[in-house]
């Protein structure tokens, strides 16, 4: 378990990665794989119970992405852990590499589910924990989710089945950055109020600051103390974080820089990273 000034300076080593892992591929997502750094160094290297030497130990926590898009990040993620070579990043999108656009799950250790229809996550979520809490399993289930999926109608469907089933092993992470491919979320389809949303649907609801460490430990710690209730975290993140041409710029979610670009983002990151240290 990290404290909270390694784990910052681990999500500017992910930031790093991420940026060199899409100008090496030319393609792939880097506002929310930036935006949600903060989170997965919090995830793998301080809350998740899990162990790279033995991914497929019973007893490990489970983090499902749900937006696989941003699975450079995920991949960033799980390299620092151990799960395999860092020199492997940047095999990102290649022919033949098991680090796909979107994760799949039988071509890598530590990914849970194959990702990329938006909106699926959240349910198959709900049934490992489902299985979990029927066969009393101590292990907790994650789902990372984008703000923007919830404009699938399924994903809903399992917010309603974790509530009628108390999944208090449950804890859900939104990616709350407020843009997708074609705009702002809240000119494509609004969203709010998520919180009040959530809270009618019988879970626990906690808004949170995605960047602050602090908060995003407190607040996984307060999902633990509920037991009869699945709990969402709404993370309140900036698209591009650290990256001043890609932050709050939709035209970034599905976009990798080219080799200038790319630069002058390591540049800026570096920059971030040094006053972290």
């Amino acid at each position: 378990m990290k404290d909270n000034a390694k784990l910052k300076e681990i999500a500017c080593d992910l930031r790093k990665e991420v940026i060199k892992m899409l100008e090496s591929a030319g393609s792939g997502h880097a506002a929310g794989s930036l935006g949600m750094a903060d989170i997965f160094a919090c995830l793998y290297f301080s809350i998740l119970h899990h162990d790279p030497e033995n991914p497929h130990w019973e007893d490990r926590d489970r983090l499902l992405l749900s937006n696989g898009h941003i699975a450079p990040l995920l991949y960033a993620a799980l390299s620092y852990a151990g799960y395999f070579p860092q020199e492997k990043l940047k095999s990102l999108r290649k022919f033949g590499s098991f680090l796909q656009g979107h994760p799949e799950r039988e071509r890598l250790r530590g990914v849970e589910i194959t990702s990329g229809p938006l909106g699926s996550g959240l349910a198959q979520a709900c049934g490992i924990a489902a299985v979990a809490k029927r066969e009393g399993r101590r292990f907790r289930v994650f789902c990372v989710t984008s703000d923007g999926e919830h404009q699938e109608g399924n994903h809903w469907e399992a917010v309603l089945f974790a509530a009628k089933y108390k999944l208090g092993n449950l804890t859900a992470f939104v990616d709350s950055n407020n843009i997708q491919i074609s705009g702002k979320t809240s000119d494509v389809m609004p969203l709010e109020p998520l919180l009040g949303k959530y809270q009618a649907f019988s879970w626990n609801a906690l808004v949170i600051d995605g960047h602050d460490i602090s908060q995003i430990l407190n607040s996984v710690k307060q999902a633990r103390l509920v037991y009869d209730k699945p709990t969402v975290i709404i993370a309140k993140t900036t698209p591009g974080k650290g990256v001043s041409f890609m932050e709050d710029n939709y035209l970034w979610h599905g976009k990798a820089p080219n080799k200038n670009e790319a630069k002058a983002a390591l540049r800026e990151l570096e920059e971030v990273c040094r006053d972290v240290k």
